[in-house]
C-alpha cells in the first residue's frame, strides 16, 4: 500500500517534474556549457574563449545599463504594486456585497496579453492620438511619452503595476480575511481609530502577504521584457534597457549564444543575491512582529 501511494504521488507530480526537466534543468545545463564558448547558433563549431565572455559582460555599458535600470524599475514598481494591490484589497474587503465579482474583475488585467496591452498603450501615447491632441489643446503641449527617458520609464512601470495589482490584491485579500474581526472591535472599544487599527493590526498581521508580494514583485523586475521590447526597444538612450532585452539581443539578434548565456547567468546570480538580501531584511521585520 505504501509503495502504491508513493507511485501515485510521483505520477501526480510527473507533469511538473517533466516540464521542469525539459524547460529548466536542460536549458540551464546547456546555458552553463555555452558561457565558455563563442558560438553563432548556426555553425557546428564552437570556439573556446574561457572567461572572455565574463570579462566582456562585466565591462559592458549595455549590461551596466540593464543592471541600473532593473533597480530603477524596482524602486517604482515594488512600492507601486504594494500600495495599489493593498488598496484594491481593502476596497474589496469593505464592499457590502459582490466581493467575488470585483475580485475577479481586478484579476483580469493579469490575464491580458502583454503584447496586446503594449500595442494599445503605444497607440494611445502616439503623437497623433486623441489623448495627446487633447493634452495639446488644453495645456499647449504633450509629453514625449516614449522618447523621453523619464516618461518612458514611468509608462512601462505604470503598465506593470496595472497588470499585477489585481493579482497581488488577491493575496492581500486572503490575508485580510484571515484577520479576526474581534481584534478590530476590541481596538475600537479602546478608542483606536481606523488609521491606528491599520498600523497596529492590519499591517503587522498582513506580514505573510507582504512577504509574498515583495519577493514576487522583486523577482519580476529582473524579468521585464515585453513592455520595453514593444514600446521602446530599450531606449531612449538605453533608459529602459533590461537584462532580458540584452539576453535576447545578444543571443537572437546578434547570434552570440555564448555571450547571451553569460549575461543570463549573471542575471540569475544577481537576481538570486538581490532576493536573498531583501528576504533577510523582510524576515528581520517579521521576527520583530513575532513571525518565525
Amino acid at each position: 500500500m505504501s509503495t502504491k501511494k508513493e507511485l501515485g504521488g510521483w505520477l501526480l507530480a510527473s507533469p511538473y517534474l517533466l516540464s521542469a526537466i525539459l524547460f529548466f534543468l536542460i536549458p540551464l545545463g546547456w546555458s552553463l556549457s555555452l558561457v565558455f564558448f563563442d558560438w553563432n547558433v548556426i555553425s557546428p563549431v564552437r570556439t573556446y574563449v574561457g572567461l572572455g565572455n565574463f570579462r566582456e559582460a562585466l565591462t559592458s555599458t549595455r549590461v551596466f545599463k540593464a543592471f541600473v535600470n532593473t533597480y530603477k524599475f524596482m524602486g517604482i514598481i515594488v512600492p507601486g504594486v504594494i500600495v495599489a494591490s493593498l488598496g484594491l484589497a481593502l476596497l474589496v474587503q469593505h464592499l457590502p456585497r459582490g466581493k467575488q465579482f470585483y475580485a475577479v474583475g481586478f484579476f483580469l488585467p493579469y490575464l491580458a496579453s502583454g503584447v496586446a496591452v503594449s500595442l494599445v498603450v503605444r497607440g494611445i501615447l502616439s503623437y497623433d492620438s486623441a489623448f495627446n491632441e487633447f493634452l495639446r489643446s488644453v495645456f499647449g503641449s504633450s509629453p514625449r511619452w516614449l522618447r523621453d527617458p523619464f516618461w518612458a520609464t514611468l509608462v512601462i512601470s505604470a503598465m506593470i503595476i496595472w497588470k499585477l495589482s489585481g493579482y497581488y490584491a488577491l493575496i492581500f485579500l486572503a490575508g485580510l480575511q484571515g484577520i479576526p474581526r474581534e481584534l478590530y472591535e476590541a481596538a475600537a472599544l479602546d478608542g483606536a481609530g481606523p488609521l491606528t487599527q491599520f498600523r497596529k493590526i492590519t499591517v503587522p498581521l498582513l506580514y505573510p502577504a507582504f512577504y509574498t508580494v515583495l519577493v514576487l514583485s522583486v523577482g519580476l523586475c529582473f524579468g521585464i521584457f515585453t513592455e520595453p521590447y514593444v514600446l521602446t526597444g530599450g531606449g531612449p538612450r538605453f533608459a529602459t534597457h533590461t537584462w532580458q532585452l540584452e539576453i535576447y539581443s545578444q543571443a537572437f539578434e546578434r547570434f552570440r549564444a555564448g555571450y547571451g548565456a553569460t549575461v543570463a547567468v549573471l542575471n540569475a546570480v544577481i537576481t538570486f543575491g538581490s532576493i536573498l538580501i531583501i528576504r533577510r531584511v523582510v524576515e528581520s521585520w517579521g521576527r520583530r512582529l513575532g513571525f518565525r
